[in-house]
């Protein structure tokens, strides 16, 4: 990476398609007539059925089209609009031509230029159309040919473009990330449904009045809106202070945004969300939380204090369309995390990693120790394992015998810490933009370096693809969470008698773990998917159990059918109509 500021769009056009497609070639005008005639609802979007009816004129093979459609939907958001159509359009020419379907061989034909593909019985249909005798003027008379004859010649161009060096790679994403699946909304009640993935389930019979009724925003997260379900995957950053994180971001955007501001000392002293705008802003937290279009409306329960040490910066930066980066202030020791803060620190964190795609704890060799309040900041991320990496920053500072020391100083650290049995995964570079990686002091260490950023950011690449089935598993958690909650008062509010309600309600809240246990057996629910007991009393006993509404046996039929018809009914509308 030669130390410089990664930019993952500096070849763009060759690894996928910008958010827009410009109609300036005769290509992109016959793409946008094909595309008007498969889309056949003309909601510009083409669906499964509709792709399968319009790809079979390629005459290609139904595995050679699951591939097309598995690299053209690289988000899985179970259709294609314009330009994910367009890339459709060149993978299906790179088939006919023999050519293998890689990224790697489309970005190599896209440099070099891609013809379009033979798309049978279109020369009739789009000449009558437009007035003219073929669907592609512009294309040699040679290859006008029927899906079934002969391959004609190789779609590229030129010769083949060269690898890019690595650290340069375009990142694979997705072509309009604002045009987001409304299924799932549709199925927890939250914004308008999509005509093609309305769900069975409607937000007057299912889940939402459930968390209403029975409280469940305030013994879990917020009640979903609309933002959260439409929010673009994001990257939580987290650490003590110094280690790099603010650096980290920067090396990302390879500039500076608005506010940013690097010291040796505690810079950050807030949260700030990174984000994609057309002009460089801040904007307060209380004017965040109160736009509902906006993933932070649950954030406004942690207080003005909170709120007016969190902020979106907005600047223009291509990787910014895809992905926001949270960055937080640095962790600190004894007194001032817990008393000179005037909100809850290690909450926010947890309330933030359960909605980040990728949580990154950054170290340096000269903080590798882990404070008790970092370790209850990691303690949030409980449940969440499958999201953490772990980043030793700065590691080009020590020479080869001191890194191997602090790289098993850290993994001891940390396996005090992670009570798990599996390895944390820990990446070793330095992300430090505008500097070069420093070969005075180890001189052996540059292609180790190298090579963990490649595979850090290859982590980065994937976030958008991962994103919409994250998106349905944090959902899914939250149906069966709601679902043992609502059974918990449900069985609490059966027990409260006629007289005496004050007196009985502190018995069952002291003996709130035998009544779990009891649940358990007679639900025949696994004693991990509960609450935690002393967290749960605590809220609890705010509440008066009598005013909940007693528990129908039908509430809970309602959501064992969510989860068993309408969850895999709506993963489905989402999967490769080929497979």
């Amino acid at each position: 990476m030669d130390g410089q500021a990664w930019d993952p769009f500096t070849t763009l056009a060759s690894g996928g398609s910008s958010s827009a497609l410009p109609a300036s070639s005769p290509t992109d005008e016959l793409y946008l007539a094909w595309f008007e005639q498969a889309d056949t609802d003309r909601d510009g979007r083409l669906t499964g059925s509709d792709a399968v009816t319009f790809f079979q004129r390629s005459g290609l093979s139904r595995e050679l089209l699951a591939k097309v459609w598995a690299q053209a939907d690289y988000t899985r958001r179970g259709y294609l609009d314009l330009p994910a159509f367009a890339k459709a359009m060149d993978l299906i020419s790179l088939a006919q031509a023999g050519l293998p379907l890689s990224q790697d061989s489309y970005r190599q034909a896209k440099a070099s230029g891609i013809r379009p593909p033979r798309m049978a019985g279109l020369e009739v249909t789009m000449g009558s159309a437009r007035g003219t005798g073929t669907s592609n003027p512009f294309m040699p008379q040679q290859v006008e040919q029927s899906p079934g004859s002969a391959r004609g010649p190789s779609p590229l161009a030129g010769a083949a473009v060269p690898p890019l060096p690595i650290g340069r790679q375009p990142v694979p994403f997705a072509e309009e990330p604002g045009s987001r699946s409304t299924s799932q909304r549709s199925l927890y009640g939250s914004g308008r449904a999509s005509r093609r993935k309305k769900t069975v389930l409607s937000s007057k019979e299912a889940i939402r009045p459930l968390e209403e009724a029975y409280k469940f925003g305030h013994f879990f997260s917020p009640l979903l809106s609309a933002g959260d379900f439409e929010a673009k995957p994001s990257v939580l950053l987290l650490g003590q202070y110094s280690t790099g994180k603010t650096t980290f971001i920067k090396f990302l955007l390879g500039r500076d945004y608005p506010g940013l501001h690097i010291g040796p000392e505690p810079t950050t002293d807030r949260f700030v969300v990174v984000m994609n705008g057309p002009e460089d802003r801040r904007t307060p937290g209380n004017t965040l939380v109160v736009q509902p279009d906006k993933p932070y409306t649950g954030l406004a329960q942690f207080g003005n204090g909170f709120l007016s040490k969190f902020e979106a910066a907005t600047c223009e930066n291509r990787l910014l369309e895809e992905v926001s980066l949270v960055d937080t202030p640095g962790v600190l020791s004894g007194e001032k995390q817990r008393i000179e803060r005037s909100y809850d620190f290690i909450q926010v964190c947890g309330w933030f990693a359960a909605r980040c795609d990728l949580i990154l704890l950054l170290f340096d060799p000269y903080k590798l120790d882990i404070s008790d309040e970092f370790k209850e900041v990691i303690s949030t991320l409980r449940g969440h394992d499958d999201k953490v990496r772990v980043v030793l920053n700065k590691a080009d500072t020590v020479d080869q015998q001191q890194l191997m020391r602090v790289y098993g100083a850290l993994m001891w650290s940390l396996g005090k810490v992670f009570r798990a049995p599996e390895v944390c995964r820990v990446y070793i570079g330095s992300f430090n933009a505008g500097h070069p990686i420093r070969e005075d002091v180890n001189p052996l260490g540059r292609a180790l370096f190298e090579k963990e950023q490649e595979d850090l950011l290859h982590d980065l690449y994937e976030i958008p693809a991962r994103s919409c089935d994250r998106k349905v598993n944090e959902f899914v958690k939250r149906v069966r969470a709601a679902r043992i909650h609502c059974i918990i008062l449900g069985h609490l509010r059966k027990q409260m008698p006629y007289f005496g309600q004050k007196k009985a309600q502190e018995k069952l809240l002291d003996n709130l773990a035998a009544e779990f246990q009891q649940i358990q057996r007679e639900y025949h629910l696994h004693a991990g998917d509960f609450p935690d007991v002393n967290r749960y009393r605590d809220i609890l006993s705010a509440f008066d159990i009598s005013k909940f509404p007693k528990l129908d046996k039908s509430m809970i039929k309602q959501i064992d059918d969510a989860l068993a018809l309408d969850m895999p009914q709506l993963v489905r509308k989402m999967e490769n109509p080929y497979l």
